[in-house]
């Protein structure tokens, strides 16, 4: 058999296991945003089948065969070589996993998922901590199945972040805190910026035609994807003609709604990017999480809560809101929505003290794996952290542990991609502005699809076909520096305070 029938045969195995995977997150998508409480239940079988499903053939020894022969041919292309080995990569850390333990950790994800909601609706995480003990010992279980070296919590960090380490991790999240801590604390002693505007009563239906016009703004295609309501917002896919957002509404604090639809707005663009030729093999997917966060959080910060972007935006946010912000400048309102200050939750966050949030969460995983942690302590340390790392004292489960979805998903290993994707976003930003002429005089006209085609040739059409530290240097010259971060941020927070 050619090596072009043998490509075809592993494309078509390929896109067959895609389509399992995609009805899942159409399941997953549906779970979260329009379940009824009673089908929570066989939600979880049919999720648990369909995992199970995927698994077996993705692990088939047929498919294992197809890959081994088109590793040692010849005759492949560049990029279908770089498929093969992507999907090898997998194919070789997928075989470690029994079908029992796929089938189950699907089961528990979706009643762990449902723990963490009936926990929240009573504000109680004794209500959630029996299903998170469960999914914390599969975890566990998996970082064995998987293997590592020096921590069990490298397993896991390199399913979301391939290649990153605990200990680089430590030496990156030392950094954050020799430099942004005392930052912070030169802020915290200047006057405060004005924000009262943000909690007044803005309609719900007035909020929600905004976002959707931010949206549209940066280049997400309704055509291709549509936005709901969860209760943690998210960005999912079924292809990349299929890229859908969710957003939450609060009438009496505007913030929640914009950041998370330009969030989800950031990585719903990266989804959209991929080439549709690619649906279902490593080069349609993205490279990382961290570099999948750069996306969301170049839009969110260096975009959206950027002073250019309300220059032209803030006239048509007073016009919506003609009374709410009747005694508000543009300036005011950037000041505003820019304002640093320790808080209890990690989505509402000001991108200074966000990683004072992620360094929380990371001590924690860390020590759930390596058993120095257990589930029944989490309060206390969350509550404890919180106050040495932010000076603040955790009132409640819902502004505490109980305010994240991901580890109901067993998401373990996650939440560094946040902060890594943070550093990345103004490294990105930095060499966008270099390289596309008039930028800024651009955002503030409200033109971004310049931007949006930018990063989706420079980061969004490759998919897996470089690491994330060949495409930082392949973008910027150099690997990952937070250098830049702190650059932008010394320049931006000292003129908004004063300094």
């Amino acid at each position: 058999m050619s090596a072009k029938e043998l490509y075809q045969q592993y494309v078509t195995a390929m896109r067959k296991i895609a389509d399992i995977k995609y009805s899942i997150a159409l399941l997953g998508w549906d779970q979260e945003c329009y379940q009824p409480k009673k089908g929570a239940e066989f939600r979880a079988q049919q999720i648990g089948t369909l995992s199970g499903m995927a698994h077996d053939l993705f692990v088939d020894d047929k498919l294992g065969e197809i890959l081994s022969q088109l590793k040692s041919s010849n005759d492949l292309s560049e990029l279908q070589k770089r498929n093969v080995e992507e999907t090898f990569k997998d194919y070789t850390r997928e075989k470690k996993y029994p079908t029992s333990f796929v089938e189950k950790i699907a089961q528990v994800t979706s009643q762990t998922y449902q723990a963490w909601l009936k926990a929240r609706e009573q504000n109680d995480f004794k209500v959630y901590s029996p299903m998170l003990e469960t999914m914390i010992d599969m975890k566990r279980e998996e970082a064995e199945i998987l293997g590592y070296e020096n921590h069990p919590y490298n397993a896991l960090l390199d399913l979301y972040e391939p290649g990153a380490k605990t200990d680089e991790l430590d030496v990156l999240f030392k950094e954050v805190r020799s430099n942004l801590v005392d930052f912070v604390k030169e802020i915290a002693a200047k006057p405060q910026v004005r924000t009262d505007f943000l909690k007044r009563n803005y309609p719900y239906q007035p909020q929600w035609d905004f976002g959707i016009d931010m949206l549209k703004q940066m280049g997400y295609d309704f055509d291709a994807g549509r936005q709901d309501v969860s209760p943690h917002p998210f960005t999912t896919n079924f292809s990349m003609q299929d890229v859908r957002v969710t957003t939450r509404v609060n009438e009496n604090d505007f913030s929640t709604m914009l950041w998370s639809c330009i969030h989800e707005g950031g990585h719903a663009l990266y989804e959209q990017g991929l080439l549709v030729e690619n649906y279902g093999l490593p080069l349609g997917e993205a490279v990382s999480l961290g570099i999948h966060e750069s996306q969301s959080r170049l839009w969110e910060n260096l975009v959206g809560r950027g002073f250019g972007y309300w220059k032209g935006n803030f006239r048509n946010l007073k016009t919506v809101f003609p009374e709410q912000l009747k005694d508000v400048s543009d300036n005011e309102f950037y000041k505003g929505i820019n304002k640093v200050q320790p808080s209890f939750i990690r989505v509402e966050a000001d991108e200074l003290t966000y990683h004072f949030h992620i360094m929380v969460r990371f001590e924690i995983e860390k020590g759930l794996m390596d058993k120095s942690i257990q589930v029944k302590d989490l309060s206390e340390i969350w509550n404890a952290r919180y106050k040495e790392y932010l000076n603040v004292d955790v009132p409640s489960a819902n502004k505490g542990v109980l305010q994240d979805i991901h580890w109901s998903h067993g998401s373990i290993g996650y939440f560094p991609t946040y902060s890594l994707g943070s550093f990345y976003a103004v490294q990105f930003f930095n060499q966008a502005t270099k390289e596309i002429a008039g930028l800024n005089e651009q955002i503030e006209k409200g033109e971004l699809l310049q931007l949006r085609e930018w990063l989706r040739e420079k980061i969004h059409v490759h998919g897996r076909r470089f690491t994330a530290r060949e495409l930082c240097e392949r973008i910027t010259g150099e690997p990952l520096n937070f250098k830049y971060f702190m650059q932008y941020a010394r320049k931006k927070y000292e003129g908004i305070y004063g300094m």
